[in-house]
């Protein structure tokens, strides 16, 4: 009977000093099997099951909402190449970087999302389900409390990647997760949080956003649809400020869709569709969405 594999789905995060950027964003293939080699020990020091795994990893510095995006397409393009990478699987530490022509358009970061201080390393752990399995329970018991990296690690990439690096660690996809979590509460996004996560780990479920005075959405169908409303039907919803004058609520209505356009901005970034139903006044706009 052919084995069952899995794989186990992480990063190794480089925190920069805040204001500055690297001035490489991937490393040859060399200087990315090195790399990916001290990520490997410093697992294996935490875990020492992860040593009987094969590790992957893409040496290029990644925004975390390229990771975190329905199907982890980036971790899905990794886990193919590590499959059919040569060699006997069990123990394989694989780094990909950049040959003359670059990194394959698949793993190449977006310059659109360049700028942010959290850095991120695509890498999965793959073998035996079982070993996996418990490999990857085990991570996401103590990566999150011990999961810096080793100093030499730390230092491969601040010199590999010319960039500032003040921490380096390794996390689990959901550690991940719930860092992001935290940061969008931090900024103010924290009702957008349940569609993405729910984009993310249960794709054909349905979530609301119905949280007045806030855009009105709906994810179904592994897409978001947003209420489209003019400044009446606005009013009639129930997302205006009570006793506004004309002056104040003209600015709150330019408020909300300036919050409006913010939501599916980020939502994009996740790679998450968003389409536009249209709320005349009249009518209920939930019931809109729910058509």
């Amino acid at each position: 009977m052919p084995q069952t594999v899995l794989s186990c789905l992480g990063a190794l995060a480089l925190e920069l000093t805040p204001g500055t950027r690297a001035a490489r964003t991937a490393l040859d293939p060399a200087a990315a099997g090195e790399l990916a080699a001290l990520a490997a020990r410093d697992l294996a020091k935490l875990v020492p099951e992860a040593a009987q795994l094969d590790l992957g990893l893409v040496a290029a510095l990644f925004d975390p909402v390229e990771l975190l995006r329905p199907g982890y397409p980036l971790h899905a393009e990794l886990e193919r190449l590590v499959a059919r990478a040569p060699g006997a699987a069990g123990g394989r530490v694989i780094g990909f970087g950049a040959g003359g022509d670059g990194l394959p358009p698949p793993l190449r970061p977006d310059p659109e999302h360049a700028a942010g201080p959290l850095r991120l390393l695509p890498l999965l752990l793959r073998g035996d389900a079982g070993l996996v399995a418990a490999v990857g329970d085990r991570l996401e018991q103590v990566l999150l409390d011990t999961g810096m990296a080793g100093a030499d690690t730390a230092l491969c990439a601040q010199d590999g990647f010319a960039a500032p690096v003040e921490h380096a660690r390794l996390l689990t996809l959901n550690d991940l997760a719930a860092m992001m979590a935290l940061q969008y509460e931090h900024a103010g996004l924290a009702p957008l949080w349940p569609l993405v996560e729910t984009a993310l780990l249960m794709p054909e479920a349905e979530q609301w956003l119905d949280a007045p005075p806030e855009p009105l959405a709906r994810y179904v169908g592994r897409e978001v649809r947003m209420a489209l409303l003019d400044a009446e039907a606005w009013n009639e919803g129930g997302f205006a400020p009570a006793s506004a004058d004309p002056a104040q609520l003209a600015r709150a209505f330019e408020r909300f869709q300036m919050r409006q356009r913010q939501f599916a901005a980020v939502l994009g970034a996740h790679g998450i569709p968003v389409t536009y139903d249209h709320c005349p006044a009249g009518r209920d706009p939930r019931t809109v969405l729910r058509a």
